[in-house]
């Protein structure tokens, strides 16, 4: 299993940015897949989910600004990033499970994990 994350980046508050997950070695649609995002100093934090049907879930800190989906023929997970904030700025990760998870936005229940990009929301 490899996750390669891609589309970080700076921008301004305010701004948009687009993060994509590219999958390979495994069955993408029917994995539970997720974003993470860490900044220095703090826990990792869980922003999004998506499972095998394409429900999702979202942190409250990004409802309504931050959308997430996936492309199953592409094996690609997307994070579409609108209305972006200083404490928005973090690496961002995305991940995966081979099932159902319960806890969708926590980071233990998901075994593979990309390297990360870099996002950065400064003026």
């Amino acid at each position: 299993v490899q996750l390669v994350e891609s589309g970080g980046g700076s921008v301004q508050p305010g701004g948009s940015l687009r993060l994509s997950c590219a999958g390979s070695g495994f069955t993408f649609s029917t994995y539970s897949m997720a974003w993470f995002r860490q900044a220095p100093g703090a826990f990792r934090e869980g922003v999004a989910a998506i499972d095998s049907d394409g429900s999702v879930n979202y942190a409250d800190s990004v409802k309504g600004r931050f959308t997430i989906s996936k492309d199953n023929a592409k094996d690609t997970l997307y994070l579409q990033m609108n209305s972006l904030k200083p404490t928005d700025t973090a690496m961002y990760y995305c991940a995966a499970y081979p099932g159902p998870v319960v806890s969708d936005l926590a980071a233990y229940e998901y075994n593979y994990w990309g390297q990360g990009t870099q996002v950065t929301v400064s003026s």
